[in-house]
């Protein structure tokens, strides 16, 4: 079976310092060690930073007085970080740099008394982050029917979860200017999403399926999915090679690979090699 790996799958630049900050830590004998809920989106990544003495806090009030302690890229609330820094936590911050621009852009803008929507899933992490950063008015929506049911007083501005859907956000913030004139826009997607995106689009047209690597708790990957989908081609998502089931893929004479940006290229060397093993029927 031919195999098309896309330019842009596995670690975008954010997983990657988070990672590195981690591993640093680590090997510099700080001890003990947590980070604040799972550093990434993957089971192989966190297994690795276990096996280096990395153990996962969910709430700060596990973290031990004085332990050393990593943000994860996503970001956390105000509170959260102050909760960590009481108990006298070694704070590594390792929060994506295109998520700390859009903490400021929230917090500079609820300070100057404007109204924030905030467009992503309500469940995540980041969001979760980015909420706790406005000092106002705040409002999560995922959809235009969403929007539609948000009242807020002006003036308003409207950000975006960094790994959203920049074709829903599109439609969005176009729903928003009607709505709202003069709604200030910031374009907050990071440039690693947007690229990934357009590529899965191009790519699942040239071949006949889209293996999709990743984490089934990452929202990049899932979205990644999605998007491979409205192809119409046959689209499989796993998160290792142990989990590809050739059979879906009888007849594929050229299949397209992409990961999520907290997929390590380890896993994807994996999945491609196995999938390039492979003799198409």
């Amino acid at each position: 079976m031919k195999v098309e790996l896309a330019r842009t799958a596995g670690f975008c630049m954010g997983v990657t310092r988070a990672m590195e900050m981690a591993l640093e830590a680590a090997r510099s004998g700080l001890r003990p060690l947590y980070t604040l809920g799972p550093l990434i989106h993957n089971r192989q990544a966190v297994s690795a930073l276990e096996a280096e003495g990395i153990r996962i806090a969910e709430d700060p009030e596990e973290v031990p007085p004085g332990a050393g302690v990593i943000i994860r890229a996503h970001g956390v609330r105000p509170e959260v970080r102050r909760a960590l820094e009481s108990r006298g936590a070694r704070i590594i911050d390792a929060t994506c740099p295109h998520v700390l621009a859009s903490q400021r852009r929230i917090a500079e803008q609820s300070a100057a008394g404007a109204s924030v929507i905030i467009v992503g899933d309500r469940d995540h992490a980041e969001i979760r982050g980015l909420v706790g950063h406005a000092r106002g008015p705040v409002a999560v929506v995922g959809s235009v029917d969403e929007l539609a049911a948000t009242a807020l007083p002006p003036p308003l501005c409207i950000i975006a979860q960094t790994t959203f859907s920049e074709s829903t956000y599109g439609a969005i913030v176009a729903e928003a200017r009607r709505r709202f004139p003069g709604i200030t826009v910031f374009e907050s997607i990071c440039s690693s999403t947007e690229d990934r995106q357009r590529e899965i689009r191009d790519l699942s047209e040239r071949v006949n399926a889209v293996v999709v690597v990743g984490g089934r708790h990452s929202a990049n990957t899932l979205r990644l999915a999605e998007l491979a989908r409205f192809s119409g081609k046959p689209v499989v998502h796993v998160e290792s090679a142990a989990e590809l089931d050739l059979s879906a893929l009888a007849g594929v004479r050229l299949v397209g690979v992409t990961a999520g940006a907290s997929t390590p290229s380890w896993v994807i060397g994996e999945v491609v090699d196995k999938l390039a093993a492979s003799e198409a029927p």
